[in-house]
């Protein structure tokens, strides 16, 4: 069911048909097809087209396209400094506006945002911190932290970050594994109206990293003797295409977090590219994410400068001071471009907030959403109490590529429940079970081709061993994403949920996301989760249910959840057993956790419980 159609004159005016003329191709089925049977040419006027600067360009686009998918080398022999590329507008036009809960507002315009790095950068070199050394930030969602990755960029150094939510030894786990030179940090951060003294937490982190040279606090008067300093040119250090830029950490949920390293070059491009042609983001555009410091989206969100378009950055709960809080801002910015996740979404559905009628969001045209598979439902509810001229761009990628693979378009309709298309440059297909590629047919999603933002390497990996084991181990050179999914008929895409947590009964493969869309429709139910019990060779599917606070689980609504499933779904998706919980636990970048919930049930020991925001919970999940 086709809910949006872009017009032929919104068409005509996005970077996706502009890109189509450059390479004369006729559509998207074209222009994606081009983009990945002619790479180099492809990633080339990216590059080109994006005027993404270069020191010394390449002597070649990909090295050697016959070896292994992971040693791929991309752009060899060029150099570049990421930082300078966000920072390559110097006037009075904004950059970011930051707003909080207590309404404060602040504004930088660009002339700003590149003094205050260069004023940053001069601390860091204070600090001893030069080219190849980590930066570890402890930071919310505020300009400070934007400031300090840029700084940190801009000399060729490595920037990480943990927001203030993550539990200390969480922080230890994986800062401790990348031996930061410098910890970056605020003595205190609020949240849903609470205050949080972070001073001592900070300080115990830095006692368990002894590679911590120093903590800069820079909300610390006495340290901040530099600011005043104007006008100083930032002498750019220049690096590989592939010198290390980020360091981001897999959600550690079944051992100690995995250290993914990004590159400078592969980011950038990456970035741009789904920024200027999948989001249609152009300078005048004032864009918008709600995220944290410690998500991917953090970095794909703030690499948005780099078009010269002005970031609006909040730092809070998207539900503080009222339900509303997040399209106030849209009114009150005139965001143009929102990006949310879809338990965002279900959480105003189940509010029955109705923005349509309540709020001003004419200036709305793309909203973006990440982090979870995007229901139908929701899309009726984003066109019913949202807005209906707008692209609902559903997105879906990971950590582990800094990007997506699939996400929006503004030159192709939104179908009912579907991802828009397969990102361009990124060869991905559907395998069954036999390692075929398929449509209409759900399997595992993989990548068979080789593309810019895949990570460098993982840190402390040097024989790359994790890496292939993570990515490439099912599949001989192809990428094994880990999503189960389909490929529609009309060439979009749905996310089942996590392949690892397919459940198998009596050989059946059952998605979760199928039995979270059926039980969450209920109004009863605010969340659940499900995991697949051990028993004889085989699994009993146990589903845990948060229902509302007034409701207890009792026998009539187990009966109709149940029907429910059975009748939207199959006799095998229904649950063996279904069990009241107060909470769903999640990782502190708010995804429920289902095989840490497996484990619990099948009595084996839960690793590092530490990446579990709520842990506590899990308790409530034991059975006998």
């Amino acid at each position: 069911m086709k809910l949006w159609q872009p017009s032929l004159e919104l068409i005509e005016r996005s970077n996706m048909f502009a890109l189509m003329k450059v390479l004369n191709q006729n559509n998207y089925e074209q222009l994606y097809q081009y983009s990945v049977n002619y790479p180099e040419k492809f990633w080339k006027s990216v590059a080109d087209y994006c005027q993404i600067k270069f020191s010394k360009l390449p002597d070649k686009i990909l090295d050697d396209a016959s070896t292994a998918m992971f040693q791929s080398k991309w752009f060899v022999n060029a150099q570049l400094n990421f930082a300078e590329n966000l920072l390559k507008r110097k006037d009075d036009k904004p950059a970011i506006i930051y707003c909080n809960e207590n309404n404060q507002k602040e504004v930088i315009s660009y002339r700003l945002l590149y003094e205050k790095t260069a004023q940053y950068r001069q601390i860091l070199v204070k600090n001893g911190i030069s080219i190849n050394d980590r930066v570890a930030g402890f930071l919310s969602n505020t300009p400070e932290a934007v400031i300090a990755m840029l700084a940190t960029a801009s000399l060729g150094a490595v920037w990480t970050v943990c927001s203030p939510d993550f539990g200390s030894d969480a922080v230890v786990d994986r800062f401790s594994q990348i031996a930061p030179k410098l910890l970056i940090a605020k003595k205190s951060h609020t949240y849903q109206g609470k205050f949080f003294d972070d001073e001592e937490k900070v300080n115990f982190i830095h006692s368990q990293l002894p590679s911590v040279k120093n903590v800069w606090f820079i909300d610390d008067a006495n340290s901040n003797e530099v600011m005043t300093t104007k006008h100083i040119e930032i002498d750019f250090v220049q690096t590989a295409f592939d010198h290390p830029l980020y360091i981001l950490y897999s959600s550690g949920t079944t051992g100690l977090p995995k250290c993914i390293v990004h590159g400078v070059g592969g980011t950038l491009l990456q970035h741009m590219k789904e920024l200027t042609f999948h989001v249609n983001l152009k300078p005048e555009d004032i864009i918008f994410y709600y995220t944290a410091t410690g998500w991917m989206m953090w970095n794909w969100f703030v690499s948005s400068l780099s078009v010269g378009a002005t970031l609006v950055l909040y730092d809070g709960s998207p539900f503080y001071p009222n339900d509303t809080r997040l399209f106030d801002l849209i009114s009150q910015e005139k965001i143009t471009i929102f990006g949310t996740s879809a338990k965002y979404l279900s959480a105003l559905q189940k509010k029955k907030q109705a923005p349509i009628h309540t709020h001003d969001l004419s200036s709305l045209k793309t909203i973006l959403s990440t982090g979870s598979p995007l229901l139908p439902e929701q899309f009726d509810y984003v066109y019913q109490e949202i807005k209906q001229d707008v692209c609902l761009s559903s997105i879906s990628g990971g950590t582990d590529i800094i990007s997506c693979f699939v996400l929006g378009n503004p030159t192709l309709p939104v179908y009912r429940g579907e991802i828009q298309c397969i990102g361009l440059g990124m060869k991905v297909k559907v395998f069954n079970e036999n390692g075929e590629a398929v449509t209409n047919q759900k399997g595992e999603l993989v990548c068979t081709q080789a593309f810019p933002s895949m990570p460098i390497y993982f840190w402390n990996d040097k024989e790359g061993t994790k890496y292939h084991h993570a990515y490439f181990e099912k599949y001989d050179d192809i990428w094994s994403h880990g999503d189960y999914a389909l490929i529609t008929p009309n060439q979009g895409v749905i996310i089942y949920g996590r392949s690892d947590a397919i459940l198998n009964p009596g050989g059946i493969r059952i998605g979760t996301a199928e039995i979270y869309r059926v039980v969450e429709k209920m109004p009863e139910v605010i969340e659940s989760i499900a995991a697949g019990k051990e028993v004889e060779n085989d699994i009993q599917i146990i589903l845990f249910v948060k229902l509302l606070p007034s409701l207890e689980l009792n026998e009539e609504l187990i009966q109709k959840i149940k029907k429910n499933i059975k009748e939207h779904l199959s006799p095998h998706h229904v649950p063996a057993k279904i069990i009241q919980v107060p909470d769903i636990p999640r990782t502190i970048n708010g995804k429920i956790v289902e095989l840490a919930v497996r484990e619990v049930i099948n009595h084996r020991p839960v690793k590092n419980k530490d990446s579990i925001v709520n842990a506590e919970v899990l308790q409530h999940f034991s059975m006998k």
